[in-house]
């Protein structure tokens, strides 16, 4: 069972939005501790996300989360946008494959820098992303 210690939520509706909402990511990573490299892994993934919530969807909001699971902390980031949805969630998550311009490493290259990624999305709704980073993982 996950325990929630401490949660924060974003609003992400321009540009400007995201080196405040990467700052705040790593305070919160900071804080519990999290080695560079897994701060490096979650600050990447996040900017992803983050970037992909604004180009497709116009921003969103993100809910950050400080976990507790027995010992282990982590972060856990929830990206929820009202915007198109994503059709093929499969297709998505194919190395390679993209619909636009971003950083290149897509919803696969997230996936891979965290410890647990889980997207829902419905066409003509909007998309959820949460993604968990564990301090030691």
């Amino acid at each position: 069972m996950k325990i929630v210690l401490n949660k924060d939520t974003m609003k992400i509706e321009k540009e400007q939005d995201v080196v405040p909402f990467r700052n705040r990511v790593k305070e919160y990573a900071v804080k519990i501790g999290m080695s560079l490299v897994n701060q490096t892994k979650l600050i990447t993934a996040a900017s992803e996300l983050v970037r992909n919530m604004l180009k497709y969807a116009n921003g969103g909001v993100v809910l950050i989360e400080v976990i507790s699971q027995g010992r282990d902390n982590g972060i856990r980031l929830t990206f929820q946008d009202k915007g198109p949805g994503i059709g093929d969630i499969a297709l998505a998550m194919k190395d390679g494959y993209s619909s636009g311009k971003s950083l290149g490493i897509g919803l696969p290259g997230a996936k891979r820098l965290v410890n647990e990624f889980d997207i829902k999305s419905i066409v003509g709704e909007g998309t959820t992303v949460t993604i968990i980073k564990w301090k030691n993982g």
